[in-house]
């Protein structure tokens, strides 16, 4: 399943969201909304105002939340 990332580059939840998709091994492409403002008015379409943004198949997860991720591409967090 693809899984989109909206990000900028010095945000912090960002730059853990990322790691923790690569930590689970879950790949991923970035949208640079620093670079390209097209990608923040996808975000605002969504209904969001800012980043980070995860997109796994149609839906649109708005945060940092590594268990709603894992839920939509119906893995399970390790503990």
């Amino acid at each position: 399943m693809k899984v989109l990332v909206y990000s900028k580059p010095h945000c912090i939840e960002c730059n853990i969201l990322k790691r923790f998709l690569t930590d689970y091994q879950i790949e991923y492409e970035v949208k640079d909304c620093g670079s390209n403002p097209m990608y923040l008015e996808e975000v605002k379409q969504m209904g969001f105002l800012g980043v980070p943004v995860t997109v796994v198949g149609d839906k649109a997860i708005h945060g940092l939340q590594p268990e709603l991720i894992l839920e939509a591409l119906g893995q399970k967090a390790e503990k």
